[in-house]
């Protein structure tokens, strides 16, 4: 009931039409009495009117402005990565030192405060661009270039890292292959401006003044992040996050940072943290305690000892607990140690013998085992390294060649660096010497 009554007609159900007209209208009015006979009905409308066309070629052009747009700001255009040959010719450790050194290539450097070399490939890296060049002759193997200023350049578990400025912060971190120079994984991050990376084993430092980030070595994740957070998320989980960092080391499952937290402590603080914490943003505190004095620096942390640089002495902690182990009187005033080392790092140089720390006016051997001072050679511009089991230390004049174990001078290798005055950070590959002379990395052969 209420319901329009149906009927079969062909197959097809058909409604009854009295049921679907509307009230006061006749059958009659329905077929045409009453009604207006001129009425026609709307013509169907065309899309191919001018309007229509101006419509679709506005959002013609909409589309590809909106592409040139992603296009000229992407990352993808802003990049240049032009790879190499993944093969390369090992070059053999030297067993004997050749008797003279004469400049073999050079290039501009301005983002290795060290020398960056790898696999018989040494790395330069300046202004937004990194270059992987061949050690011998400097010739180009590859070239990888953002339009971001680098930060810096390093090396770390067989890869190159490039560390380009972003905005206030060097955020972009993307790892190379050191032989073809392919890119390899990348992340953005956090690092602050001036930062060096200090590869641990297993992680990667970034250092700064009031806030350092650790990433892991597999998949560059963040694994730790200490001190002041641009976003924090767990609040109260950083333990001094007002205070500001001199100087770091590093070693195996340890990071020693010097602390300078003077609203609360009366002198410096050596604090030594774990790189993987359970929780980034919580971090894990080896140890952590006040040294006694102001204007001191991290020069070298092993897996039991943490050395600490203080006017006329060298003071030795233990690492897992902070507490004092040895002092050991040096000369090394407080001019030499006023303010930071560029990049929060003192120059040091680690052997297989012994670790070599430059004190600004000369290098001091300290022992492996506890970090005790060794021996001291005056005069030099840099750590040194090695080259066939010998030191080689930078002076005004050359290289001195020194014996690891006691000290003395074995030889003297002249040197020609022309004007250039300043400290020198050395390496070595296969019989290639590399001298960073500040914004220049110069090869000797």
């Amino acid at each position: 009931m209420g319901q329009p009554e149906q009927a079969e007609s062909n197959g097809q159900v058909v409604l009854d039409e009295d049921v679907l007209r509307e009230p006061g209208e006749s059958a009659a009015q329905e077929d045409g009495e009453g009604r207006d006979d001129d009425f026609e009905p709307l013509p169907e409308r065309s899309w191919r009117t001018t309007g229509d066309f101006i419509g679709v070629a506005v959002v013609a052009v909409v589309a590809v402005v909106a592409s040139l747009v992603v296009w000229f700001t992407s990352d993808a255009r802003n990049t240049v990565s032009q790879v190499g040959s993944s093969q390369v010719n090992p070059l053999q450790p030297v067993t004997v030192l050749p008797p003279s050194l004469a400049e073999s290539w050079r290039a501009p450097s301005s983002a290795t405060p060290v020398p960056v070399n790898l696999d018989s490939v040494v790395v330069t890296g300046d202004g937004g661009e990194v270059v992987g060049r061949d050690a011998r002759t400097g010739e180009v193997r590859w070239r990888y270039a953002r339009d971001w200023p680098l930060c810096t350049v390093s090396t770390a578990w067989g890869r190159v890292f490039a560390v380009h400025r972003k905005d206030t912060n060097c955020s972009e971190v993307t790892t190379l292959e050191a032989a073809s120079g392919k890119r390899g994984p990348q992340r953005n991050g956090d690092a602050e401006l001036g930062t060096r990376l200090l590869n641990e084993g297993s992680h990667v430092l970034t250092t700064g003044e009031s806030f350092v980030e650790v990433y892991r070595r597999d998949d560059l994740v963040r694994s730790m992040e200490y001190g002041r957070l641009r976003a924090i998320v767990n609040a109260g989980k950083q333990p001094r996050p007002d205070c500001t960092y001199g100087s770091f080391a590093v070693t195996g499952g340890k990071v020693a940072v010097l602390e300078r937290c003077y609203s609360q402590d009366p002198s410096d603080r050596l604090t030594v943290l774990k790189p993987n914490p359970e929780k980034s943003d919580e971090p894990q505190v080896i140890s952590t305690t006040v040294v006694g004095e102001k204007g001191t620096r991290v020069v070298a942390v092993t897996a039991t000892r943490v050395a600490v640089a203080m006017p006329g002495k060298l003071v030795v902690f233990d690492a897992d607990t902070g507490g004092l182990v040895s002092e050991h009187a040096v000369d090394v005033t407080a001019a030499e140690l006023e303010g930071d080392p560029p990049g929060r790092v003192v120059p040091t140089f680690t052997s297989t013998a012994n670790t070599y720390w430059f004190t600004g006016s000369k290098t001091i051997a300290l022992s492996s085992a506890d970090l005790a001072p060794l021996w001291v050679v005056d005069g030099t511009l840099g750590a040194g390294t090695t080259l066939a089991g010998r030191l080689l230390l930078p002076t005004p004049t050359g290289l001195k060649v020194v014996d690891q174990v006691s000290g003395g001078q074995v030889a003297e290798i002249p040197v020609d660096r022309g004007d250039y005055r300043g400290p020198v950070e050395m390496a070595t590959e296969g019989p290639v010497v590399l001298e960073q002379r500040g914004d220049t990395l110069v090869a000797l052969r």
